[in-house]
Parts: structure tokens; C-alpha cells; sequence
């Protein structure tokens, strides 16, 4: 297995803190053709995922940063974290005691700040949060993303951050010393959104080899979307189904990532068809605050693609309805005594992935 790297503006390494400095990783970063950081280092190549090997990650940012096997080991941990999750007695419900973990949230959230303080607090850690910080921080007083990084880093050991910018956790990873990672970026990415929709993904349909994955909604503006896009095409024999309304389409730059990818990508305005062939069907509210005064094409791209009964009549017994939600009316709520619901339960796995990455960003492996 290979060096993988991320991609932002500059080459550096952190230090992290580990409970054991003796036994710390030894970090280091390269440079590419093209513009690479935040490495993780693997020190034997040869060793087996089981074997727990020595990747280290640094920062969570955005989808490319990850590899299958890379995926594959957090999938391992996040079970290992749905046990501790469901006995509180465990040994490894207190292997964060004494880490601090520090939210910051310049956009409104519900399931990412909660499931991430519920991480944080379940493997034992505390929490330092602030709830709309874009106007309850120093930065309505017009400070600096990074001077805020470089203030809070010194008071927490990793950062959650979401922000209403595209490209902000990358200026925060290249600022902070400690972990940084990305709750969402504006229109940017979402990646632990992705983790976990991948992890759902497997665990409801078995695989995630050959999925037939049908998006829809406000593709143009849903980071959820772009950020599984980039994680899915890392699977063979994937197909994704575009539904969206005319005004929210697909940009062209994840569509030229999957068409590089050798991913099979497809555009369509008939949701039962596309239901009829997929294995899950991921539907995303249209985002009225991305439209800003253009509220009629708000109005015009609403409740043109709803999952109902219909959808369901027409979709395989082995398929599932997915949502990153909030949801407003683009799924009904007939739809959720079906089995084939999953987005309560991608919701809860929501909580795992993120204990995984914690334990994996403070301690490694």
C-alpha cells in the first residue's frame, strides 16, 4: 500500500498528542507534482488491517484523503465502537479521558454537533462547544478563521468544525497543530457524512461492490452528495443515477471525477425508473438558505422529487431509502414504518463512525 496524502496548499506534518508518547507514530510528509498534505505514514506495508496496522490519520478534510483499505479499517473500528456504545461498563468507554474535544459551528447542525459530543463523551472525553459562532464567537467582532483556530487549539486537543465556506477546514487543518476535522464546508464536503453513509450502505445492502446508488435532490448544493460521490467511485462496478430538478443539477466536477474514475453515471428526470434499478435510493432536501434572494427558484426546484408510497411500490425488496437529513417533505412520512427506511438507522451509524475517527485521530490504531 502506497503513501496517500491530501490535497491542499502547503506540505507539513503535525504532532499529535497519544496517551502513550512513547510510543507515537513518527509523521513525516512529502511532496508530489501536484500540491499535497497531511500525510499518513504506514510503516508496514506488509501488515494486515486486522493486525492493526500503523496508519495515521491527521485530519479528516474530504473524501480523496481515504483509500478501500483505509475505509475498511474504520468500518472495523466503528463496529468495535458499536460495542462499547451498547455496554457502558466496557474498558474502552474511558480510552478519551482527559481529551478535550472543542465543536465550533458557524452553521446550524443537529445530528453532526450531537453525534460528535455524544463520540466524544461516550469513549470517556469532554467537550467544549459553541452553537452558531457566526454570531455568537469572536467572529461577528470580524476575527479570523485561523486566529480562531490557533486560540481554540489551545484550549482542546482536536477540533470539529463546520463552516459556512468552501475550503475552510482545509485553512483550518493548515493552521491548527492538532487534529482538525470537517463537519461540513458550506457547499464544499461533508466527509464524515460519507464515511458513515458508506458504512450504512454496507451494512444495510451487504456490499458495496456493483451498488446502483440513485442521488437525489439539490445536487448542485449538497456537500452530503459530492463528498459520497467521491468516496463510492472507490468501489468497483458503481452506478449513480442523478435525479434533480433543472436549477440544482450535478456540477461538472464530480461528474468529470466519476467519468476519470471509470465510474458509469447517468442523468435522469424520472424518479420511479431510477428507483426501480437501484440498490439505494439517497434523497437530499433542497436547500433553501444556498439560494440567497432567488427564492422562486427555490420554489421551483421543492417538492418536484418526493420519495412516497409510489417509490417504494417500485423499488427492489432489498433496496433502502436513504437521507442525511434534516428532511422536510421530499420523503413522507408513510415511508417510515417501511423496512427499507434506513435513515434512522443511517443516522445512529452516524454516531460509530465518528467514536471511530476520535479514537483513531487521538490514539491511532
Amino acid at each position: 500500500m502506497a503513501l496517500r496524502s491530501f490535497t491542499s496548499p502547503a506540505s507539513f506534518a503535525k504532532t499529535h498528542k497519544q496517551i502513550q508518547p512513547n510510543k507515537a507514530l513518527p509523521l513525516f510528509s512529502i511532496s508530489f507534482s501536484t500540491p499535497k498534505c497531511h500525510a499518513y505514514t504506514i510503516k508496514n506495508p506488509t501488515t494486515s488491517l486486522k493486525a492493526k496496522p500503523n496508519f495515521q490519520l491527521e485530519d479528516v478534510i474530504e473524501s480523496q484523503q481515504f483509500d478501500r483499505d483505509l475505509l475498511n479499517g474504520i468500518f472495523e473500528v466503528a463496529q468495535e465502537m458499536e460495542a462499547i456504545e451498547k455496554d457502558v461498563s466496557s474498558p474502552g468507554s474511558n480510552m478519551l479521558k482527559g481529551y478535550l474535544m472543542a465543536t465550533l459551528f458557524y452553521e446550524p447542525s443537529t445530528r453532526t454537533r450531537l453525534s460528535f459530543e455524544s463520540a466524544m463523551k461516550r469513549l470517556g472525553g469532554e467537550v467544549l462547544t459553541t452553537e452558531n459562532a457566526r454570531e455568537f464567537s469572536s467572529a461577528a467582532k470580524g476575527e479570523t478563521l485561523e486566529d480562531t483556530i490557533r486560540t481554540v487549539e489551545g484550549y482542546s486537543d482536536i477540533i470539529v468544525l463546520r463552516h459556512f465556506e468552501s475550503g475552510a477546514a482545509k485553512r483550518a487543518a493548515a493552521t491548527a497543530k492538532i487534529p482538525v476535522i470537517n463537519a461540513g464546508d458550506g457547499p464544499g464536503q461533508h466527509p464524515t457524512q460519507a464515511l458513515l453513509d458508506v458504512y450504512t450502505i454496507k451494512r444495510e445492502i451487504g456490499r458495496l461492490n456493483g451498488i446502483k446508488l440513485g442521488l437525489v435532490g439539490d445536487l448542485a448544493n449538497g456537500r452530503t452528495v459530492r463528498s459520497l460521490a467521491y468516496l463510492i467511485a472507490m468501489y468497483p462496478d458503481i452506478k449513480i443515477y442523478f435525479v434533480s430538478p433543472d436549477v440544482v443539477k450535478m456540477k461538472d466536477d464530480i461528474k468529470d471525477y466519476l467519468t476519470k474514475s471509470g465510474v458509469e453515471w447517468e442523468e435522469s428526470s424520472d424518479l420511479l425508473e431510477v428507483a426501480s434499478k437501484c440498490d439505494v435510493v439517497y434523497q437530499t432536501r433542497i436547500q433553501k438558505e444556498r439560494f440567497g434572494e432567488r427564492i422562486d427558484l427555490y420554489e421551483a426546484a421543492r417538492g418536484k422529487y418526493i420519495v412516497d408510497k409510489k417509490v417504494l411500490e417500485v423499488m427492489q425488496k432489498h433496496a433502502v431509502v436513504m437521507h442525511p437529513l434534516p428532511r422536510l417533505d421530499e420523503i413522507t412520512v408513510e415511508v417510515d414504518d417501511d423496512p427499507r427506511a434506513a435513515y434512522f438507522r443511517q443516522a445512529k451509524n452516524g454516531l460509530y463512525i465518528r467514536m471511530a475517527l476520535l479514537k483513531l485521530l487521538l490514539l491511532g490504531w
